[in-house]
């Protein structure tokens, strides 16, 4: 019979996954590979050793219709449509930043940042402040274009884990601006039960900001050299409006933002040319993202320790290195967190390290040479200190505010009658 190992009592599947982060961290220049060979071996190993596990259910998921009837228990949802959405979105703001670039926009934006240390510091801001409207991939793309042109292709480490770091802490307390904020506006939680997550966001944002804005005005400062008559592309900035555009109302409408991403980019082919080698430049970057996240999903975590704001605080660390849209499932599931600190352990932790979150994933396949793990964290030393410093100053301020997160509640006796005349319909037809 087929049973799940355990090797000191730690299944073995974590002991695998343990194995591919870390070769990760080691092998950095070939983490396409670790990746990709980390996830055969875990597949095959489930699908040798846990009899109950299933490839087609674990990712199309499972019809539970007349169970769902008489229990009233979700149905179990397959990964397909995170990975799907992860795929188009990486892929759609590749190109979305190739056409940034392309535009004359990163000259114009230009003359509005400082000649100072500040000037990386404005753009940090704006990157957060972008990505409290759109999705936080498409802020990091959109800075990390704009720091190649401005700083003359020469962009520090630091700044790098800065941009993503800006990226997720604009997200964090807005239900539009991370996959994992929206996951919970969806389930049901108020969008101003997360807001308070700026709280910290900010504070962390001034604190790794300055730091990194006065590594990168060190290592190259901004380059203010442009012609006087320096003209932009309308045609590629009605397409990235379109794309941004898209991808909002994607995500509102659908809970499918690639799909807006995708139409807008189709739609701006038909008046503007579209840089599709882009692509190949992205896909290899996308496939390891999208494998280290399958395998994430194939760990057999069904519970977590009760929420309160010690595990909300380990959450932001293990989301550097474990996939935090798993874990807010399983969050939500739960029930009772304080959903805006939540949202800032489990958006912000990732910026730890590169592969923490798809932010860091989409941005290091501009800049590859910040796929060194241990580079990463000595440069970017200031992302994890301003991470625990947010935290503690949102915990100090506002405390643990757990809510619920359930849209509605049925009145019992109703919701019985009607599970049970639905259930005895569905006998009849079989």
């Amino acid at each position: 019979m087929n049973f799940p190992l355990s090797i000191l009592n730690v299944r073995v599947e974590f002991i695998l996954f343990a194995l591919v982060l870390i070769g990760v961290a080691v092998f950095h220049k070939k983490t396409f590979w670790v990746a990709l060979i980390g996830l055969s071996v875990i597949l095959i190993y489930k699908l040798i050793y846990v009899n109950e596990f299933s490839t087609f259910e674990h990712f199309f998921g499972r019809d539970y219709y007349l169970f769902q009837q008489i229990t009233n228990k979700d149905l179990r949802q397959g990964e397909w449509s995170i990975l799907f959405n992860l795929l188009g979105l990486l892929l759609g703001f590749a190109l979305l930043a190739r056409i940034f670039r392309d535009s004359g926009l990163p000259e114009l934006i230009t003359k509005i940042l400082p000649s100072d240390w500040k000037a990386p510091f404005v753009l940090l801001i704006i990157v957060f402040v972008l990505s409290a409207f759109l999705d936080n991939i498409a802020g990091a793309m959109i800075g990390g274009a704009i720091a190649l042109v401005v700083f003359n292709n020469k962009v520090h480490i630091g700044y790098i884990a800065a941009i993503v770091a800006a990226s997720n802490a604009g997200g964090a307390g807005s239900v539009l601006g991370d996959t994992t904020t929206t996951m919970m506006w969806i389930d049901g939680v108020s969008a101003l039960n997360v807001f308070h997550a700026y709280v910290a966001a900010i504070t962390a944002m001034f604190f790794f900001g300055w730091f990194a804005s006065h590594q990168q005005h060190k290592y190259q400062h901004i380059r203010h050299r442009f012609h006087e008559r320096h003209k932009v592309d309308i045609k590629k900035i009605t397409t990235i409006i379109l794309i941004l555009a898209g991808a909002i109302v994607g995500n509102i409408l659908f809970d499918m933002p690639a799909a807006g991403v995708w139409t807008a980019i189709l739609l701006g082919m038909t008046f503007t040319k579209i840089p599709w080698k882009e692509i190949s430049n992205a896909i290899k970057g996308t496939i390891f993202l999208l494998c280290l996240v399958t395998s994430a999903s194939l760990m057999p975590v069904e519970t977590l320790p009760n929420a309160s704001w010690v595990s909300a605080f380990v959450l932001g660390f293990v989301s550097a290195v474990f996939d935090n849209i798993p874990l807010t499932k399983l969050c939500l599931e739960q029930g009772h967190f304080d959903w805006g600190m939540l949202a800032y352990a489990v958006g912000f932790g990732g910026s730890m390290i590169w592969f923490g979150s798809s932010a860091g994933v989409a941005i290091t396949n501009e800049f590859p040479e910040a796929r060194n793990v241990m580079l990463w964290i000595k440069k970017g030393w200031h992302v994890i200190v301003a991470y625990i410093l947010g935290f503690f100053v949102l915990y100090l301020l506002m405390g643990w505010e757990p809510a619920s997160n359930k849209k509605h509640t049925e009145p019992a006796i109703n919701c019985k009658v009607e599970k049970c005349s639905v259930a005895v319909k569905e006998i009849n037809k079989k």
